[in-house]
Parts: C-alpha cells; sequence; structure tokens
C-alpha cells in the first residue's frame, strides 16, 4: 500500500495534514520554527492578535492541574501592526497554512482587524476568537448566540477569507453557538477553547492563578470536547476542527471518527515542543497499519451501535 493521504480541505483551503497549533500555544512561530521546520504541519494557528497591544495578566498565569493545566494569560500580544510588521513574515515563508486567531473588546475591534489583515499577503484564514474564558468580555459575549451570529457576520462584511469561529464550551448550549455562527457566514468553526477552572495553594490559601480562575486545557478536557464536536458536527453544515487534550495520533482519529475535519493541538506542545509532528506520524501509521487509503476516510466514521 502507497503511503496514506493524510491531505484535508477546509472551505477550499487544503492542508498538508490534518494537525494544525492551537491558538496561544505556540506564540507567533518562532519558538516552534527553532525545534521543527513548520511546513511539516497542517498548519499554524497565531495566539490571538487584538488591533492594540495586550499586556495580559501578571504573573503567575499558568498552573498544572491533574491531568492538564490553567492558564490566565490574559490575550498578551504585540498588537497588529507589530504582528503584520515584525511577526507576519516568518509565517510567510513557513510553508504551511497560515490561519490568524484575532481578538476584540468588541464586534467593530473584530471586523477593523480582519479588514486590516484582508489587505496582508500569505494568510489562508482567520480564526476569530470568541471565547477566552480569563478575560470577562470575552466569556459573557461568546456565551451569546445573538452576540456570536452579530460578530461573525460583521466580520464576513468585511473580508473575503474564510472564516473559523472558535466557540466555547462555558455554555449550556454550543450547538446554539455553532448555528449562530454558520447562520452569521463562518465557513468552520473550532472547538472547543478552555474550560474554566481554578487552583488553589493549600499551603498559602491562595489562588495559583493571578486571575483566581483561568483556563484548564489538555488530557482532563478531551471527553467534554470529544462530546461538542460530535454534537456540533450533526447540527451544522461546515466543517469542524477538534481541540482538546489532543496528545496521540490515536486522540486525533477519535476526534475525526466523532465528526471534525481537522484538530488543533495545544497544551501537548508544552510537554513536547515537537508533539504536532509525532502526533501526525502516529497518525500515518495508524492509517497504514489500518490499510486505510485517506484520513478523511475518518471523518464522521463514529459507528453507532
Amino acid at each position: 500500500m502507497s503511503a496514506p493521504d493524510l491531505t484535508v480541505t477546509i472551505a477550499g483551503v487544503t492542508f498538508a495534514n490534518p494537525i494544525l497549533t492551537a491558538s496561544g500555544t505556540s506564540g507567533t512561530g518562532e519558538e516552534l520554527a527553532r525545534v521543527f521546520p513548520l511546513k511539516r504541519l497542517g498548519g499554524f494557528v497565531t495566539k490571538s492578535i487584538s488591533l492594540e497591544p495586550r499586556p495580559g495578566h501578571p504573573p503567575p498565569r499558568v498552573a498544572e492541574t491533574t491531568a492538564g493545566m490553567l492558564n490566565c494569560i490574559g490575550l498578551q500580544n504585540v498588537g497588529l501592526d507589530r504582528f503584520i510588521t515584525e511577526k507576519l513574515d516568518l509565517l510567510r515563508r513557513s510553508g504551511t497554512r497560515v490561519i490568524v486567531n484575532i481578538v476584540g473588546r468588541d464586534i467593530e475591534d473584530y471586523a477593523a482587524a480582519a479588514l486590516r489583515l484582508d489587505a496582508e499577503p500569505g494568510i489562508d484564514m482567520l480564526e476569530l476568537n470568541l471565547s477566552c474564558p480569563n478575560v470577562k468580555e470575552g466569556l459573557d459575549n461568546g456565551a451569546d448566540p445573538g452576540w456570536v451570529n452579530r460578530c461573525v457576520a460583521r466580520v464576513r462584511e468585511v473580508t473575503r477569507r474564510p472564516l473559523i469561529a472558535k466557540l466555547t464550551p462555558n455554555t449550556h448550549d454550543i450547538v446554539a453557538l455553532a448555528r449562530a455562527a454558520a447562520d452569521g457566514g463562518a465557513d468552520a468553526v473550532s472547538a472547543i477553547n478552555t474550560l474554566v477552572g481554578m487552583a488553589i495553594d493549600s499551603a498559602t490559601r491562595r489562588p495559583r492563578l493571578s486571575n483566581i480562575t483561568g483556563g484548564l486545557s489538555g488530557p482532563a478536557i478531551k471527553p467534554v470536547a470529544l462530546a461538542c464536536v460530535y454534537k456540533i458536527a450533526r447540527a451544522v453544515n461546515i466543517p469542524v476542527v477538534g481541540i482538546g487534550g489532543i496528545m496521540a495520533g490515536t486522540d486525533v482519529v477519535e476526534f475525526l471518527l466523532a465528526g471534525a475535519s481537522a484538530v488543533q493541538v495545544g497544551t501537548a506542545t508544552f510537554r513536547e515542543p515537537a508533539a504536532c509532528v509525532k502526533i501526525a506520524a502516529e497518525l500515518r501509521e495508524y492509517l497504514k497499519k489500518r490499510r486505510i487509503a485517506k484520513v478523511t476516510d475518518l471523518i464522521g466514521a463514529l459507528e453507532i451501535p
């Protein structure tokens, strides 16, 4: 059997494999580029970029938990101007698909950032961070289907690029958010962002994070993420990008079977910077052993008794 075909296509954009980085876990590429060629990724998703620079929350901003980690980075970034002039060129030359994640204080911020990036070459897609759990406005707005719909629709007015809406799991109905994004013009959704969590130091009686609560990621949230992907994929007619606790090739297989068309890997890179490359190799080996010719044959192929 020849080598299995790992390519996937989302909103007309073809990726060499379905393994993407997760926003906020690999910066804007400099660190990972020192470890392996970024062209080995299916795609690179930047950390959230806002119109103006953001300092983020003070430390401590990361805390290890059982089977995961908490963070309250607070959307720290250099701002759109410096991202374009100082960061984007490395990604343009990387040989991988480039997805810029954007965030705003309000809907017009999202639209302004998208309009500015629309003029920049070398960007394949935009991902709208509608769901940051450690910035108050992001959590409140992202859980409201009406706001999600209006935000996506407004950005759709100003850009020709494919749009991914990143959804929060901190809601009673993530399917409603997915439908709102699709109705607003999103070409895909990504799910899930982190869950709200907290850690306490029993010796000092203080929170382990400066923001008190933060976003929980890692293997601990994988079952929640799988369930969300499964429900969303059956409710909307746009692709789903699965996120949450992916540490191995078999985790990718599970997300694809649940209905995801691609995945994003985040927390795993903190333990092993080349995790995405390792996971892609494991996925390829899984397909070879089972004589599956195309990775797309797994998408939505979950067998329900």
